[in-house]
């Protein structure tokens, strides 16, 4: 009875963590796209941009924001699951729509009410049908090089893309590739956090650690490299879609994570992450969008 109320415990606290971590991440999203979109476009290749907002304050602002989300995010997958933890953290959409909205002087239209309805109904649905189960907190390097090598060259592929685009399509691709840094971080840092326990050396002394670094890093550069490409309206969705279906499918592939969904229940699974993108996708652009033009009457 007692491990049974324990697990119940750390489900619930896992899905706070998850909700905390999803509103530092908006307010960090917001703050750091009005540091990088200022920056002019020969100042922001390669090193050169993160010297450039390394001066800027409110990116600072931004950065301490995104610090919080993660450690707030790390200790939500410390006591839950990837397939838990990563589908709540698309409620950034939810947190970021009236920031949004207070910052370009506007007001929520009912379309932005109904896209959220369908976002948190899917999400309780999806939580109660597919009753997401804890796999293993960590893997082998050999059982992560296939997932790797896979996600190593669809990154490729987004950069090279963004390599000849300007604008929406160049901001859009890296969006989409630090959307699947960041899902590997989420995977890689559960592993992480369990070794915790072992102590300081067990961390330092394996090789996750320093996978877990260089993703993070990579991925918050090319993060900020979005940002200052294009509108966030471009970059938000792929990024807020792509985190959590990348660390979703990594749970399942390398973690062995599962859904406890029935025959019949996997179809109605299916519908409710279509509903999930679909409602983050639109509210991520909603969220960003500019106030409207005022009209002038002759």
């Amino acid at each position: 009875m007692t491990s049974v109320l324990e697990a119940g415990w750390q489900v619930w606290a896992a899905g706070l963590l998850a909700l905390v971590a999803a509103a530092l991440s908006a307010l960090a999203s917001a703050v750091q796209q009005r540091s990088a979109v200022a920056v002019p476009d020969e100042h922001a290749r390669g090193l050169r941009l993160a010297r450039t907002l390394l001066r800027s304050r409110l990116w600072w602002t931004g950065a301490l924001a995104d610090s919080s989300a993660y450690l707030t995010q790390a200790a939500a997958l410390g006591l839950g699951s990837l397939l838990l933890v990563q589908p709540l953290l698309v409620t950034t959409v939810l947190f970021a729509l009236p920031l949004g909205a207070r910052w370009a002087g506007r007001r929520l239209r009912r379309s932005d009410r109904a896209w959220s309805a369908v976002l948190v109904a899917a999400l309780g649905v999806f939580m109660v049908t597919g009753n997401p189960t804890a796999g293993a907190d960590s893997a082998s390097w050999r059982s992560w090089l296939p997932a790797l090598t896979v996600l190593a060259a669809a990154c490729a592929v987004c950069f090279v893309g963004a390599a000849v685009r300007r604008g929406s399509s160049r901001a859009l691709l890296l969006a989409v590739a630090a959307g699947m840094f960041h899902g590997t971080s989420a995977a890689l840092t559960k592993g992480v956090v369990d070794l915790l326990g072992d102590g300081p050396t067990a961390v330092l002394g394996h090789w996750s650690t320093y996978l877990l670094a260089t993703t993070l890093l990579v991925g918050t550069l090319v993060q900020q490299s979005s940002y200052q490409a294009g509108p966030l309206e471009a970059s938000l969705p792929a990024t807020t879609v792509m985190e959590p279906v990348v660390a979703a499918v990594l749970g399942v592939v390398v973690l062995g994570e599962r859904l406890q969904a029935g025959d019949a229940e996997w179809l109605l699974v299916a519908v409710l992450v279509t509903a999930m993108a679909a409602a983050t996708v639109a509210l991520a652009r909603a969220s960003v969008a500019p106030a409207p033009e005022p009209v002038v009457t002759g």
